[in-house]
C-alpha cells in the first residue's frame, strides 16, 4: 500500500467503486440460479425475481440526494466508513433471508449503503487527483468496470459451486474487510493538500448553465441505459449463446469478457480527456452506441459477443467522461453537491431499468425489444452530447480568466 495519504485514499476509493458496481449486480446473475433452485420460494419466473431490487436502485438514486449536505455534518471519511460496513452488513442480511420480501429489503438496504459512493467517493478522487482528474478518472473507471464484469463471472461461480446465498456471503465479509482497513487509516482531506490551491477558474455562467444542463438531462438517459445494459447482459448471453442451466458458469464468462472490454475504454477515455476537450471524446462514444444496441437486438451466436464488447465500451467510456464534465466546470466547493443532484436524477433513472427489463422481457418472451429501447435512450444521451460545450478553456483554465494559453497536454 502506497505511503502518501492522496495515493492511498484513491486505492481505497477506486476499491469502493469496485464494491459499488459489484455489490448491484449480484442478484441479476444469481437470479438464473435462484429460478432454478427455489423456485418455490422466490418465484420460477425471471421477471418478477429481478424486480426484488428495484427497491436497491430507488433508494440507490434517492439516497444520493442528500450525500453532500450529509457530508458537510459528518464529514466524508465517516461517511465512506458507513459505505463499507453497511454495504458488507446489508449482503450479510441478503444471504441469510427465507423470503422475496425479506431479500428484497436487504437489497434495499444495501442499495441505501450504496448510495454513498457516488457523491461521496468521486468528490474525494478528483481532489485527491490534483491535476491529472481524466486519469484518475479513467484509473476509477476501471475499477467500476471490474466490479460489474466481476460480479457475473464470480457470482455465477458461486453460485453453480455452493448455491445462491454464498453468492451474498463471500463478497459481504470481503467488504466488511475493507472496511475495517478504511477505519485504521488517518484522516486525510485532499481539499488541504498543497496541489489543490490553485483557484478554480471564473467560468462565464452561461457556459456553466449549458454544461450542467447537458449534463443533468443525459444523466437520465445514459443512467438508464447503464443500469439496464449491465442487469440484462448475463441473461442475453443465456438466450443467445448458451441456453442451459449447466452453463452458467459460461454465462458469467461471457458477460465477463464483454464488459472488460469497458474497463479498457476507461483506461484509454481517461488520458484521452486530459489531452482534449471533453465533447470531441463523448460525441463518437454517444454516437457508436446506438447503431450497437440496435444490432444486438437481433443478432444470434458469437457475433453478440464482440457487439456486446462495443456496447461496453461506449457506455462505460461515456460514465468516465460525464464524471469529468464536473470536475472542470463546477467548482469544488459545490461538487459534492452536483454530485448528489446529478446522481439521484442519473439513478433515478436507472431505477426504471429492473422492472422495465422484466416486464418488457416476460411480456415479449426476449430481450429483443428491450434492447430497442436502449437504443431510444442511447438517441437522447447523443443529443446531450451534442449540446455540450466544447470550450479549448478545459485544457488551459488561464483562458477562462483571459490568460495565456499554454500547450494543451497532461503531464507524464
Amino acid at each position: 500500500m502506497p505511503t502518501d495519504p492522496a495515493t492511498r485514499q484513491i486505492w481505497f476509493i477506486n476499491a469502493a467503486h469496485f464494491v459499488c458496481h459489484y455489490v448491484l449486480l449480484i442478484l441479476a446473475t444469481a437470479v438464473l440460479g435462484m429460478v432454478a433452485t427455489n423456485g418455490a420460494t422466490f418465484g420460477a419466473e425471471y421477471g418478477p425475481v429481478l424486480a426484488l431490487g428495484t427497491g436497491m436502485f430507488v433508494l440507490y438514486g434517492i439516497g444520493a440526494l442528500p450525500m453532500g449536505w450529509l457530508a458537510e455534518k459528518v464529514g466524508r471519511q465517516a461517511l465512506m466508513t458507513a459505505f463499507f460496513l453497511g454495504v458488507g452488513g446489508s449482503l450479510l442480511l441478503a444471504g441469510f433471508v427465507s423470503s422475496p420480501w425479506s431479500l428484497a429489503a436487504a437489497l434495499a438496504l444495501a442499495g441505501l449503503f450504496n448510495a454513498i459512493y457516488h457523491p461521496i467517493g468521486t468528490a474525494m478522487l478528483v481532489e485527491a487527483a490534483g491535476d491529472r482528474v481524466g486519469r484518475a478518472m479513467g484509473n476509477n473507471g476501471v475499477f467500476g468496470n471490474l466490479g460489474v464484469a466481476s460480479a457475473p463471472v464470480l457470482t455465477a461461480l458461486l453460485v453453480a459451486q455452493a448455491g445462491w446465498r454464498w453468492a451474498f456471503l463471500v463478497p459481504a465479509v470481503a467488504v466488511l474487510l475493507l472496511g475495517l482497513m478504511w477505519l485504521r487509516e488517518p484522516h486525510y482531506d485532499a481539499r488541504q493538500h498543497v496541489k489543490n490551491t490553485r483557484p478554480f477558474p471564473q467560468i462565464p455562467p452561461a457556459v456553466v448553465r449549458q454544461a450542467v444542463i447537458s449534463l443533468m438531462l443525459m444523466a437520465v438517459a445514459s443512467g438508464f441505459v447503464f443500469n439496464a445494459f449491465t442487469l440484462l447482459i448475463p441473461k442475453l448471453m443465456q438466450e443467445r449463446m448458451a441456453d442451459s442451466p449447466s452453463l452458467l458458469p459460461l454465462v458469467g464468462a461471457l458477460a465477463f469478457t464483454a464488459t472488460l472490454f469497458g474497463g479498457l475504454t476507461q483506461f484509454t477515455v481517461g488520458r484521452m480527456i486530459d489531452r482534449t476537450t471533453l465533447k470531441r471524446v463523448f460525441l463518437p462514444l454517444a454516437f457508436a452506441l446506438v447503431p450497437a444496441l440496435l444490432a444486438l437486438s437481433f443478432l444470434q451466436g458469437w457475433a453478440v459477443l464482440p457487439v456486446a464488447a462495443i456496447a461496453a465500451a461506449a457506455i462505460f467510456g461515456q460514465v468516465t467522461v460525464n464524471e469529468t464534465m464536473t470536475a472542470r466546470y463546477v467548482a469544488p466547493t459545490l461538487r459534492a453537491k452536483l454530485y448528489s443532484l446529478r446522481f439521484f436524477v442519473g439513478f433515478l433513472g436507472a431505477a426504471a431499468a429492473s422492472p422495465a427489463i422484466g416486464y418488457l422481457h416476460d411480456t415479449f418472451g426476449n430481450l429483443g425489444l428491450t434492447l430497442i429501447v436502449l437504443a431510444a435512450f442511447a438517441c437522447i444521451t447523443f443529443a446531450c452530447a451534442l449540446l455540450f460545450p466544447d470550450r479549448p478553456e478545459e485544457l488551459n483554465p488561464a483562458l477562462w480568466n483571459g490568460g495565456t494559453a499554454t500547450p494543451a497536454v497532461a503531464a507524464e
